[in-house]
């Protein structure tokens, strides 16, 4: 098999593109594909002040280089969950891949803000991935506004934007299919946010990650069994493989022609936001979610 654009000896295969890379070759693509996919919906520009979120996972990690390789004024962001084993781990590889990169690195830890992971997963009666994800863009947008960030950048690839697509579809959540897409916009107290890899598969990022040498955190979240993502990850990967290129024919698909619709539907109604009564963050309610997550450990431990 021959590299399409020198015809070396390729390395990756990418059947979605009809095309196989040598290495050189491959993270050319690669970033040519993060540039486009900037340019096109127009994500960011190099006077941004970009926060990216590091979960030590090849993404984000692959992500944070990638940008800065672009000349992209970047600082790391790790939210330590306080999870047994997997967030000490987590934590080591972000914090040796920023030294060894030069990068800045900001640490929020949840034990010291009284919500640990563990804790709230005893105390809570509903599924701990929603209430996790619900802290980590609380202190995402807090972090992003309160430090003067412009930009807050995550490493969601097209494998997770097509899992989250199908997944609100199954639901026709009118609200979460209005805002879905690479660039959600700034105002009502949130920074603006991005996924700047949208262009870009698990596969192709991982392969990436192994080419530059990225040191990652691959073992999955001990919390984690039986999310619906991975199902509908699964299944895309065999409609991927029956039909290669369908993820981005569908999910391009919906940012042109899906997505106005419903955000026109979404408008009419709006929503409006105000200061949470107890940190003043953001909320369509009186006291945001991660403050009222913080009053129901406080009763229990009363």
């Amino acid at each position: 098999m021959k590299c399409r654009r020198c015809q070396a000896t390729a390395v990756v295969a990418l059947p979605s593109h009809n095309s196989a890379f040598c290495a050189p070759c491959f993270l050319d693509f690669f970033s040519r594909q993060v540039a486009r996919g900037i340019e096109t919906q127009r994500l960011m520009s190099k006077d941004d002040r970009v926060l990216v979120a590091l979960s030590g996972g090849k993404d984000s990690l692959a992500l944070m280089l990638e940008l800065s390789r672009q000349g992209y004024d970047v600082t790391g962001l790790h939210i330590d969950l306080a999870i047994p084993g997997s967030s000490r781990a987590a934590r080591t590889v972000v914090e040796r891949f920023c030294q060894t990169h030069g990068f800045r690195l900001l640490v929020k830890d949840m034990a010291a803000e009284g919500l640990p992971i563990p804790r709230v997963k005893e105390v809570l009666k509903r599924p701990i991935c929603s209430a996790c994800g619900k802290i980590k863009r609380h202190f995402f947008n807090r972090i992003a506004r309160e430090q003067g960030f412009t930009v807050l950048a995550t490493g969601h690839n097209l494998d997770d934007e097509v899992a989250r697509l199908t997944s609100n579809t199954l639901r026709w959540d009118r609200a979460y299919l209005s805002d879905q897409g690479p660039a959600l916009e700034d105002g009502g107290g949130f920074a603006r946010k991005v996924k700047p890899l949208w262009r870009l598969t698990e596969f192709e990022t991982a392969n990436y990650a192994f080419l530059m040498g990225i040191e990652n955190h691959y073992a999955p979240c001990p919390y984690s069994a039986g999310a619906s993502f991975s199902t509908l990850k699964g299944l895309w990967m065999d409609l991927e493989e029956a039909m290669p290129g369908r993820k981005m024919d569908f999910y391009q698909g919906f940012l042109e022609r899906g997505r106005p619709a419903f955000r026109a539907v979404e408008e009419v109604k709006g929503e409006s936001l105000r200061p949470c009564a107890r940190c003043g963050c953001p909320t369509s309610a009186g006291v945001c979610g991660v403050c009222r997550i913080r009053e129901a450990l406080a009763e229990k431990q009363a």
